[in-house]
């Protein structure tokens, strides 16, 4: 009865090919564990999906408290008369612009969309303007720029000792190891290009202190004081950020641990997946299969980086996209705002009783399921409470909703409310130019953020030789702190260049500046002996 019929087809009539047969069980095994239709006891991802949510009695308990620590109203009827008023008006607003051709750079006319591609917004005055910031950056080490943000933050102290919680003695030997990682060199060959630790020093340093929490503390020291710099405040409000995988190929030795992504090549490799907020610091990553979806990825970032981020829009490309996840992120607060690839071809959905116009109604694939919302938004709740709380991580719970064509009555309610999200988003995306240069604009930033980490993932031509997932996580962590140093410290030397300038009176123009980036590393040695040269080194 669990055969498919593609299935039945591969096996044959009569006495079934053993091999396919075997074969046809263990896939569908694995996609009825990945949706929640069996599950293993005692396992942490893969036990029933009603033991991985907070338990109905503590959620109705904290339901009657009220109120939930989610901004969704307390019934389905209150949720959905709120979205279809809402979504009737920007229907009306955005075919109203389109009758009279008042939309800026889009064409939409009988359900034939198209959006022309943006122009540069950088004025060509910017590069020379900026130049003179960028030529006062000093030359330096890459181990005396971390010993200075040290200096500054003290984040080399969050790495405790695993059992004793005490910071290490020699915290030169940390940032060393850190570096290990983050260049991709290694500890055997840092240990020879730096005469303060040996090989086995730096095994036991990143056994006892190099943990992912201990990075995460790490980071967010270093994204709170960049934040907190007041030249940052010119790339960006702090409330907006984005997201996108990086793909890094694998060492022959570590091949069979990474999978394919014909997208991107046609060897073996792993995805570090990164957020990136809009004043360039980054402050999340997780190592991904090369050909996982991203968008299972997107939430655990915005939801767990320890920093003091508050962030309110989120911008992802293509591979970051799914109805499930504009479900989440609204039910969680946040506006997700991806640059979604062909969007003219992706249809809308519509409430009952609301009627689109001819521009729009060829757009239209179909009507919002409000019953099937109405029949599991207690579940929707229940689900969002048990994410915001951490009692499940959103990327579990999206990868087992999403894994299965069959999917349950959760599932299809969350694609429900997705659609409602995605046809006001891509309203809004239609009628507002700013809000498709704002996507753009921060996802460059991510861009721009992963040539830097490229530079500095260097050694063995960036190719990583670890088998282990734990292994590859600390290269990605350690990679996102390096970065995370580098713009805080260009950050902090670009204001001091800038206030050089203009003591001179030579001030860059404040419409002009929020061109500038922290992002370059020409001015630092990434390459050669990783020595401790600063004399004030921690």
């Amino acid at each position: 009865a669990f055969i498919r019929q593609a299935w039945r087809r591969a096996i044959g009539p009569g006495i079934p090919d053993r091999r396919v047969y075997e074969f046809c069980v263990l896939v569908e095994l694995r996609d009825r564990l990945r949706a929640g239709d069996m599950w293993v006891e005692g396992s942490r991802r893969y036990r029933a999906v009603e033991q991985q949510l907070i338990p109905s009695p503590v959620f109705a308990t904290m339901r009657a408290a009220g109120p939930l620590p989610i901004p969704a109203p307390d019934t389905a009827s209150a949720w959905l008369d709120e979205r279809r008023t809402r979504l009737a008006r920007r229907l009306a607003e955005v075919e109203r612009k389109a009758e009279t051709d008042a939309l800026e750079d889009v064409q939409l006319s009988l359900g034939k969309l198209r959006i022309s591609p943006l122009k540069a917004v950088t004025p060509d005055e910017a590069d020379s303007a900026l130049a003179p910031l960028y030529a006062h950056l000093p030359a330096i080490r890459i181990t005396d720029l971390l010993a200075e943000v040290d200096r500054w933050t003290g984040f080399s102290q969050c790495f405790t000792h695993l059992q004793s919680g005490r910071v290490a003695d020699e915290p030169r030997a940390i940032l060393t190891a850190v570096l290990a990682d983050a260049t991709n060199l290694g500890h055997k060959r840092m240990a020879e290009a730096c005469d303060l630790v040996t090989q086995r020093q730096l095994s036991w340093l990143a056994s006892w202190h190099l943990r992912e929490e201990t990075y995460g503390r790490a980071l967010a020291r270093l994204v709170n004081a960049q934040h907190t710099a007041p030249l940052a405040a010119l790339f960006g409000s702090g409330t907006s950020s984005s997201s996108d995988g990086q793909n890094f190929l694998l060492d022959r030795r570590a091949q069979a641990t990474g999978a394919v992504n014909p997208h991107k090549g046609a060897e073996p490799a792993v995805s570090f997946y990164s957020h990136v907020s809009d004043r360039y610091a980054p402050f999340h990553s997780t190592v991904i299969s090369a050909s996982a979806s991203e968008a299972a990825q997107v939430l655990d970032g915005l939801l767990h980086h320890g920093a003091d981020l508050h962030i309110e829009e989120h911008h992802v490309d293509g591979g970051g996209v799914s109805d499930h996840v504009f479900a989440l992120c609204h039910l969680l607060g946040f506006r997700f705002a991806p640059r979604i690839p062909n969007i003219a071809a992706r249809r809308l959905h519509l409430f009952n009783g609301i009627e689109p116009g001819p521009d729009i109604a060829p757009l239209v694939a179909g009507r919002i399921d409000e019953a099937l919302i109405a029949a599991h938004w207690d579940d929707v709740l229940r689900l969002g409470t048990s994410i915001r709380t951490g009692v499940v991580s959103a990327s579990i719970m999206l990868e087992r909703l999403g894994s299965y064509p069959r999917a349950n009555g959760l599932a299809l309610a969350l694609r429900e409310i997705g659609r409602v999200e995605r046809t006001l988003f891509t309203l809004d995306w239609i009628e507002q130019p700013e809000q498709r240069r704002r996507a753009t604009r921060e996802l460059n930033k991510g861009e721009a953020e992963n040539a830097l980490k490229r530079a500095i993932f260097f050694h063995r031509i960036g190719r990583i030789r670890d088998h282990a997932l734990q292994a590859q996580t600390h290269r990605a962590s350690a990679l996102n702190l390096v970065a995370g140093a580098i713009v805080l410290w260009n950050t902090t030397y670009l204001q001091a260049a800038r206030m050089h300038l203009a003591s001179l009176g030579r001030s860059v123009p404040p419409d002009l500046l929020q061109h500038l980036s922290p992002l370059g590393w020409q001015h630092i040695n990434l390459t050669g002996d990783y020595l401790w040269t600063d004399p004030d080194a921690p």
